[in-house]
């Protein structure tokens, strides 16, 4: 069975996530990975400026999520650039050489600014939520919480190994030293407000994510129940495969009323039909067939129809 298709807007929001390959917690939280994790997410938003914008992320231990905005199918590439990199550069920390992803990201659209705050407060519900810690503060892993509490810019390290390989040659990329200072680049990432909040003044921002984090732990506490603590998260080891993982259909969007995403729906649906239309065009080897907006044409095997699925 094919992937469900990805559909994108001229422009829009979109809450997007991605797992590791079979959950394992191959980003667990440590100062070496959150380093290498925010250099290369600070990198992908400085590749994209203009075309993607960050307001929120979170990186659990087996999977992260993101609150952006984006132009067309812009976030395609923006995604493909930051896994590719947490893959290479985390997957070297860890000692992992297999596939670091379990399956594609999802990117979910999001319609309204009531979704959009609910989107961001389960963002900051993780770790809290999971019940790993009693506090959002006190996840040990890469988080926007201090950059919406504080200063909204936050500097990381960039690893540049193409420099390092022009340098040194491929015999000597085979060996150690790749996160050595001589090969790292000061690289800022730069949190953009909320767009129903940017009328606020930053002092009410801040306070408007310190209520959504009080919900959280107020919520939390209720359940009663022991969390495992910061300490014992950084404890665990990257490779190990968790006995059970959530599952959950992924949404098709997120809004605050039930007409508007009755409404995505009917787009969607409209989107995959003219799709496999022109699908169904191109391969039989019509190449002028037209595609909806922002979406990418399946590819064709020499000498062979294409299966549309």
């Amino acid at each position: 069975m094919g992937w469900p298709l990805r559909m994108f807007q001229e422009e829009g929001y979109y809450f997007v996530t991605s797992r590791c390959f079979q959950g394992r917690l191959l980003l667990r939280p440590s100062v070496e990975v959150n380093e290498v994790v925010g250099g290369v997410l600070a990198r992908a938003v400085q590749q994209s400026v203009g075309t993607v914008r960050l307001y929120a992320f979170t990186f659990a231990s087996n999977h992260f999520h993101l609150l952006v905005w984006a132009r067309g199918a812009a976030l395609a590439g923006f995604m493909q650039y930051l896994r590719a990199n947490l893959s290479k550069k985390v997957g070297r920390l860890v000692d992992w050489s297999g596939g670091f992803w379990e399956r594609r990201y999802s990117a979910e659209p999001v319609l309204d600014d009531t979704a959009l705050v609910g989107r961001l407060r389960y963002v900051l519900a993780h770790g809290v939520k999971e019940g790993l810690v009693d506090k959002s503060a006190e996840w040990p892993g890469l988080t926007c919480l201090p950059q919406l509490l504080g200063p909204a810019r936050r500097m990381f390290r960039w690893f540049n190994w193409t420099k390092r390989w022009s340098k040194r040659g491929s015999e000597d990329m085979a060996g150690e030293g790749r996160f050595a200072q001589e090969w790292a680049e000061p690289v800022e990432l730069e949190l953009a407000p909320l767009p129903c909040w940017e009328g606020l003044k930053e002092e009410q921002r801040q306070s408007a994510v310190r209520g959504l984090v009080e919900q959280v732990e107020a919520e939390a506490r209720t359940r009663g129940m022991p969390v495992l603590g910061a300490s014992a998260v950084r404890a665990q080891h990257p490779h190990t495969r968790p006995e059970q993982l959530k599952r959950s259909p992924r949404p098709l969007g997120h809004a605050s009323t039930r007409q508007a995403l009755k409404e995505l729906r009917e787009q969607y649906r409209a989107f995959v039909a003219a799709f496999r239309e022109a699908a169904v065009r191109w391969s039989r080897g019509d190449f002028l067939a037209c595609f909806p907006p922002f979406s990418f044409p399946p590819r064709v095997a020499s000498g062979r129809t294409a299966q549309i699925l």
